[in-house]
């Protein structure tokens, strides 16, 4: 999954990148509390922010690789989630925060913020983990600080 990411140095992309990664941190801060301030300020389309915003990350040096926020469909049967934390904390992460949907057709969505500083292997490896539980569906790398 990391084999899709690149770390480019930001003077060789176009500058709505950079404002992209500006509308993100208003809306973060709470300066503006609506997309359409956040981009207006930026000076960008709000169809460039929603093109981007996923798909662009700001690497923090104080917090690098300490938390990851990981997305997982579950089936709806007796004991997936509890197999899912095992994997988890059998590769020394912890969850800081979990949410999980209400089933649906059998399914059910959960997203966590995972402390993986004392992971031992890197984050690849801890999705093929997750993907190894039986009744546990695609699991995503969302976001990783």
């Amino acid at each position: 999954m990391l084999d899709e990411y690149l770390i480019i140095h930001k003077s060789i992309l176009p500058d709505y990148f950079d404002k992209v990664l500006q509308a993100k941190r208003l809306l973060e801060n709470g300066t503006v509390k609506e997309v359409s301030q956040a981009v207006k300020l930026a000076g960008i389309s709000r169809s460039t922010y929603y093109k981007y915003k996923d798909f662009i990350l700001e690497p923090n040096q104080e917090t690098a690789g300490r938390k990851a926020v990981i997305t997982v469909t579950l089936s709806h049967e007796a004991g997936v989630l509890s197999q899912l934390l095992s994997c988890i904390s059998a590769l020394h992460c912890s969850v800081l925060t979990i949410t999980q949907t209400l089933p649906i057709h059998q399914k059910a969505s959960v997203t966590m913020a995972l402390d993986v500083s004392q992971l031992e292997n890197d984050i690849q490896h801890l999705i093929h983990c997750m993907k190894d539980v039986s009744g546990a569906e695609n699991p995503r790398l969302i976001a990783i600080e």
